[in-house]
């Protein structure tokens, strides 16, 4: 062995083991102090007063009642001795008595230091306070010393064997005679107490010795072969034994050194090829007599210890090269005895459970290193799988033992699924065994009763981990085969959790059931994925939902519900991972060709099933919702497959609305059906939106740059009829109703606009300048129409101003937007018509005007004087236009402006300013007369500033005499104005 671990274990054993040692003894000690001074309160209790101090009056109670208990009970002082030659319990603590007379003691220091380690007993802490002097004069060297010994005997065994100097014979019975020395010393130190006065030598020669044993009878079994393994295997058992006798005879060190230096003793003197059958059970005797007497003695740290340093030595052996079938055979069984049967003999308040499972951890891992390292022979997997089963027998009995079956299992698992190239007779027996020991037993727990989450979880996971291991050894990914064994295996896996959800049915637990149940159900389809066609996939989950669907409209409980929505999740799954998805769902918005007609019809049908189960199941409002959208969404594409693309729109829109008459609960199906619709008609939409965005810029709309009649038909008319026809409902209490009729109302306006616009037919510019301004004044108009009606009520929708007043300003907006602005045929080429006053001009006007009229009745009163002034300057600008047409004729924009019409045009201007003011009197509102005196004035400034700069001789005086006379007409129609309003 390397000399390096040999010193760090050296210092093991000088410097850890002396710490432990002192702390055991520090807690000795005070259990020993606070016996004698029970033992001498006992044996001379406090003086009484004597009969002859006694007063002649009558006898008094005595003043300390403290001391009657003691003279209640003569036994004490006999309980007393004979637990003075016995070493008193680990850490037991004291009775009510004890502490009454440790109490009582008159010396103040050992009192007083007495109660301080009660009190940090009965707090739960206790620190041992360190005496240098105490530790490194009196305790430390005997302990060391006994160490000493038993590594000098050790050394000196090994430099005889470096050297040459003594045969193995020789070194054997030397070290049997050694061990047999020390124990000797032991016993003459044990029988010899009185003179010795210190238990710590006999402890030390007593480890010491053990530990020599122990090497002795290695080195004659299994370095040297002077005795068979039978021998060797008897002798190291009697040394255990004898260890473990002498622990109770003298003490825990005495065992705690025995069994380390046991341990150590292999590394110690070990050979270059050990034996490893008889080195395991060498091992596997040492744990267990520790654990053995750490159970006996109430240690439990004394166990775990054990438990430690054999598994460690585990990972020493399972890498020490190849293995026969001995090997194989006697490190399975080590590792099965140190993973299930010794943690089965610790127990500790708070580290059972985490010591039992990292037990079982690492036994099973070593078992499974081994298991590899032996190429998986059936031997190994044997082993494993007694383990496995030796640990459900610990379950079996005990409930705290449950817990290291999971930890078994997953590495069992995880072997399982990475073996190379296994047999598939072999691999199918493994797989079986696993199944029966780790799913199986669980089972059979369910089956009592007894069952916890540990039991749940391996009789779910463990068949899903089997099946998916099997599958990844054996299946094949990409390729569409039938897989009949496979399949097979997979259900006959999938039989233990549904004989759970069976053995379940009863109880409360119905997630429990849904759980096993959905497990099951999982594997079931997995089975039926190996031996169909790939593209059935979503055929073959609908088929594994039937039978949770039966339970779930029978049971009626949430977790088969939500049970389905998994299932209706995987079958979507199942569909869109299949081949042939690509086109099917191309297929829902545009035209593709459909070779597997069939196939696609039967798919998208299973994705619909589930959803339409939970359509009728669920009673939850926003579940049910949830599941008709769902539903709707998939029996579309269900109708997808067959119908040609063009009538989509048209089987969704009639769809929702025969279902809302129909069915009108059933409100989640027939808005999803109506979205769809509405989808459809987007991108039309998005045609008409730009061209009608471009003509915010000027951009005149063109036939050719709006969608064409098909696209009106089949993709928004739809989306319009679905949405007018369709009242929305709530279901629950306290919720409003949705007008979903008005949101038909702008698509309505763009079909409308649309069919208005292939009435005209304006497709060149040329046909723009022709038509334009007749196509644009009949829409306002038409716009004006539409806001009548909505203002005095249409069937079923009723009145609404409000929709009114929106149409009015779009009919008013539009006309001031595109009629005097962009294609303004004062400004712009635009035809108007020939005839004068009687043309496009006066038709335009009149609409807008129009549209300001029914503003103002409809608008608050604060709105009027806005809308006056709109009239009156539509109405000047009509006038001025008329007198345009009147000299320009058709198209005004590109002939002259003449000195005559730009005189007239200032006239026109007083004149419709009188007229105004006129009606402002008539109809008493200030608005029309401020409105008059504003186009007055600015015609007044246009005659000074403009028409007299370009006029000379009698059209100058004209032109001033006019604008004279009308602004005294002005003056004086104010004066008699103001003087009737005085008046009245």
């Amino acid at each position: 062995m390397e000399f390096g671990f040999l010193i760090l274990l050296l210092l093991f054993y000088v410097i850890g083991l002396p710490i432990i040692v002192f702390v055991l003894g520090q807690r000795l000690r005070r259990s020993e102090d606070r016996l004698a001074e029970i033992e001498h309160w006992l044996r001379e209790p406090p003086e009484q007063p004597t009969s002859q101090q006694q007063p002649t009056v009558a006898p008094t109670p005595p003043v300390e009642p403290e001391t009657e208990p003691e003279r209640a009970r003569p036994e004490e002082p006999v309980q007393a001795e004979t637990a003075s030659t016995e070493e008193p319990p680990f850490e037991e603590p004291p009775t009510e008595p004890e502490r009454a007379l440790a109490y009582a003691a008159p010396e103040a220091p050992a009192q007083s230091r007495d109660m301080e380690e009660q009190e940090s007993r009965d707090s739960g802490f206790s620190l041992p306070k360190l005496d240098f002097e105490d530790l490194f004069g009196r305790r430390l060297p005997i302990w060391l010393g006994g160490i000493t010994l038993a590594v000098a005997g050790m050394f000196a065994v090994a430099y005889s064997i470096e050297q040459g100097l003594l045969t193995p014979a020789v070194r054997v019975l030397l070290s049997f005679l050694f061990g047999a020395a020390l124990l000797a010393g032991a016993e003459l130190a044990y029988r010899n107490e009185d003179r010795i006065a210190d238990e710590r030598v006999r402890q030390a020669l007593a480890g010491a010795g053990i530990a020599t044993l122990y090497a002795a009878f290695y080195l004659a079994g299994s370095q040297y072969g002077l005795i068979g393994q039978a021998a060797a295997f008897l002798g190291l058992a009697a040394v255990t034994a004898s260890s473990i006798a002498l622990s109770f005879r003298f003490g825990l060190p005495s065992a705690v050194l025995g069994l380390v230096g046991g341990f150590a003793a292999p590394m110690l003197v070990g050979g270059e090829e050990a034996n490893l059958p008889v080195l395991a059970l060498y091992l596997g005797l040492v744990t267990g007599g520790l654990c053995f007497t750490g159970k006996q003695q109430g240690r439990a740290w004394l166990g775990i210890a054990a438990l430690v340093g054999g598994l460690g030595w585990g990972a020493i052996l399972v890498f020490s090269g190849d293995f026969g079938f001995s090997e194989v055979l006697a490190l399975g069984i080590y590792f099965i005895v140190l993973g299930t049967v010794l943690p089965a003999l610790v127990e500790h308040d708070r580290f059972t459970r985490p010591l039992r499972a990292a037990g079982a951890f690492v036994a099973s891992l070593q078992l499974a290193i081994l298991v590899n390292q032996a190429g998986h022979e059936p031997l190994a997997w044997g082993l494993y799988l007694l383990l496995g089963a030796t640990i459900a027998w610990f379950g079996w009995q005990r409930e705290d033992m449950r817990i290291a079956a999971p930890v078994a299992a997953l590495i069992g698992v995880l072997l399982f699924a990475f073996w190379p190239a296994p047999d598939p007779v072999h691999y199918t027996l493994v797989g079986a065994g696993l199944a029966l020991v780790f799913a199986g037993v669980p089972l059979a727990l369910v089956q009592r009763g007894r069952d916890g989450v540990i039991e749940w979880g391996m009789v779910v996971l463990v068949p899903v981990a089997l099946a998916a291991a099997a599958y990844g050894t054996f299946g094949a990914f990409e390729q569409d085969l039938v897989e009949t064994g496979l399949a097979a295996a997979t259900l006959a896996l999938a039989a233990l959790p549904a004989c759970a959800a069976f053995l379940v049915a009863r109880r409360d637990s119905s997630a429990l059931f849904a759980g096993f149940t959905g497990i099951a159900s999982a594997l079931l389809f997995a089975a039926g994925l190996m031996v169909t066609p790939g593209w059935s996939a979503p055929l073959v989950a609908a088929a594994a939902l039937a039978a949770p669907c039966y339970l779930a409209h029978n049971r009626r409980e949430q977790p088969l519900h939500i049970l389905l929505w998994i299932g209706a999740a995987a079958t979507l799954v199942a569909l869109m991972a299949t081949s042939g998805f690509a086109i099917e769902a191309e297929r829902l918005a545009m035209e593709r060709e459909q070779p597997g007609l069939l196939h696609a019809l039967l798919r998208w049908a299973a994705v619909s099933l589930p959803l339409l189960a939970l359509c009728l199941l669920e009673k939850s409002v926003q579940s049910r919702r949830v599941a008709e959208i769902g539903a709707a969404l998939f029996t579309y594409g269900l109708a997808a497959q067959a119908i040609p693309a063009d009538a989509l729109a048209w089987t969704a829109a009639l769809a929702a609305i025969v279902l809302h008459f129909v069915q009108r609960e059933r409100a989640g199906a027939y808005a999803t059906w109506t979205a769809i619709a509405f989808l459809w008609a987007v991108y039309p939409l998005g045609i008409w939106l730009e061209a009608a965005l471009n003509s915010l810029i000027g951009d005149p709309i063109l036939t050719f740059s709006l969608p064409d009649l098909r696209q009106l038909a089949l993709r928004i008319m739809p989306a319009a009829l679905a949405l007018g026809s369709i009242r929305y409902a709530p279901v629950e209490q306290n919720r409003v109703a949705l007008p979903t009729q008005w949101f038909a109302l702008p698509i309505g306006l763009v079909v409308l606009h649309m069919l208005y616009r292939q009435l005209f037919g304006i497709a060149t510019m040329t046909e723009f300048t022709s038509l334009g301004m007749a196509e644009r004044t009949v829409w306002e108009a038409a716009l004006v129409a539409a806001a009548w009606i909505a203002a005095n009520g249409v069937p079923r929708l009723g009145a609404n101003t409000k929709v009114a007043i929106a149409l009015a300003l779009a009919a008013l907006g539009h006309f001031a937007l595109y009629s005097l602005w962009w294609h303004n045929p004062m400004t712009a080429d635009q035809a108007v018509g020939s005839t004068p006053v009687a043309n496009l001009f006066l038709a335009g006007y009149a609409v807008a005007i129009t549209a300001c009229l029914l503003l103002r009745r409809w608008l608050p009163e604060l709105a009027r004087p806005a809308v006056d002034g709109a009239i009156m300057f539509f109405a000047t600008l009509g006038a001025l236009a008329l007198l345009r047409q009147t000299f320009g004729g058709t198209t005004p924009f590109d002939v002259p402006l003449s000195q005559t019409e730009d005189l007239l045009r200032s006239l026109v201007g007083i004149v419709m300013a009188l007229v105004f003011l006129w009606l402002g009197a008539r109809l008493q509102q200030r608005s029309w007369r401020i409105g008059s005196l504003v186009i007055m004035l600015a015609a007044v400034m246009k005659v000074f500033l403009v028409d007299a700069s370009g006029l000379e001789g009698l059209l100058r005086i004209a032109s001033f005499a006019a604008a004279g006379a009308s602004l005294i007409g002005l003056g004086w129609f104010y004066t008699r104005l103001l003087k009737g309003s005085a008046r009245a």
